[in-house]
């Protein structure tokens, strides 16, 4: 019997008994769970080892790279900041970084970047050994990428280029990179446990993540000249560089988010429950609820499988239901990871770990406690 920590509201024991059950069925090593209703947690567990050999224990404060839950907080600074008055979503990239102008791109709007939608899911300049850590390297970089096809006309996953996209206009607009934007208007006032861009002192909390067996992002497409193979050849992402110093110092808003579920949840309960959560203000009801002006719709150009995109977030549909109600929007990270908001249910839920599957679109461990979590709120 795995020895489970934390808290739990005992209508939601079925979370807590799922939670155990990914130890005992799954694998899992360490991880940690959390829920929240109507803007209060009413689940923070966690359990486990934070290391492959079971020598440390995850711990009430422990974080890890959850990869690309992080979007999730990219795309909450950039809806705050449309909140605020200070972006229009719908107008051209051009009109906050000028120099993104270059090669057709006068078009794109900010929303594209949103939605997977402008074009730029990889890029053709090769970005080799810490050019991924190089963020004025990266936006240039892009800022003279051509689309690989027309913006806003289908989504194709931006792994790891919607975070220097997005941070880009956060960086213009605010003179503040996204990761300081984020730490100082969203995890500061929430009290969010979560960096883009990790500071040493939090280096000996950190969680040791145990690749899938293949330890890069692969492409589903066998075609090395496809659009889904050239995204996840360049840039890359190797599971193994998420225990160097380099990787968890440099910002990579689409994928070096560490944190725990807890602190994502903390982070995004707000945009599930009318814009405020733990006695914060954080975002206008309207704001929130942006999130499902959907952009696209159809097969992703890079995942090969049929998604709705809106503002930010993945939308649950018929093909990939995420629950009972309309209004769900989601995310989650590479190997596991998963963040999940309703605004029907004013529910918000995440699940993080250290053992890595080899999927980019979640797993049964994820899934598993999302259904036990509506299970418990339907017989509450």
């Amino acid at each position: 019997m795995i020895n489970i920590n934390g808290y739990c509201d005992e209508k939601f024991s079925a979370v807590r008994a799922r939670f155990e059950k990914n130890f005992a069925d799954h694998g899992d090593v360490g991880a940690c769970v959390a829920v929240s209703v109507e803007g209060e947690m009413v689940v923070d567990l966690w359990a486990g080892d934070r290391d492959k050999a079971g020598s440390q224990p995850w711990e009430e404060d422990t974080i890890i790279n959850v990869y690309s839950s992080t979007k999730t907080m990219a795309a909450l600074c950039l809806l705050l900041l449309a909140d605020r008055g200070q972006v229009d979503l719908y107008a051209p990239v051009a009109n906050y970084w000028p120099e993104f102008a270059q090669n057709g791109k006068e078009g794109v709007q900010v929303r594209h970047f949103l939605s997977h939608s402008a074009g730029l899911s990889g890029m053709d300049e090769p970005m080799v050994g810490d050019d991924l850590y190089d963020w004025d390297k990266m936006v240039a970089a892009l800022a003279r990428q051509a689309p690989w096809w027309e913006p806003g006309t289908a989504s194709g996953y931006h792994a790891l280029t919607q975070g220097h996209l997005i941070g880009e206009v956060v960086r213009r607009v605010t003179e503040r990179s996204l990761g300081q934007y984020f730490a100082e208007e969203i995890a500061g006032p929430l009290q969010a446990d979560f960096h883009i861009g990790t500071d040493e002192e939090h280096f000996p909390r950190i969680g040791e993540l145990i690749p899938p067996p293949v330890a890069e992002a692969q492409s589903p497409d066998d075609d090395s000249q496809s659009i889904s193979a050239r995204t996840f050849a360049n840039p890359r992402a190797d599971a193994t560089a998420s225990g160097t110093p380099q990787w968890r110092k440099a910002e990579i808003p689409a994928a070096n988010g560490h944190g725990n579920a807890r602190a994502i949840v903390r982070a995004q309960t707000p945009m599930a429950n009318g814009g405020s959560a733990f006695g914060v203000d954080l975002i206008s009801k309207a704001g929130a609820a942006i999130v499902f002006e959907e952009q696209t719709k159809g097969k992703d150009l890079v995942l090969g499988v049929p998604i709705r995109f809106g503002m930010g977030y993945g939308l649950t549909s018929d093909v990939m239901p995420m629950g009972p109600n309309k209004h769900i929007g989601y995310w989650g990270g590479w190997g596991g990871s998963t963040v999940i908001i309703d605004q029907d249910a004013h529910l918000c839920m995440s699940y993080v770990m250290n053992k890595m599957y080899e999927g980019l679109l979640g797993d049964t461990r994820g899934f598993g406690l999302l259904k036990a979590a509506y299970r418990s709120l339907n017989e509450s």
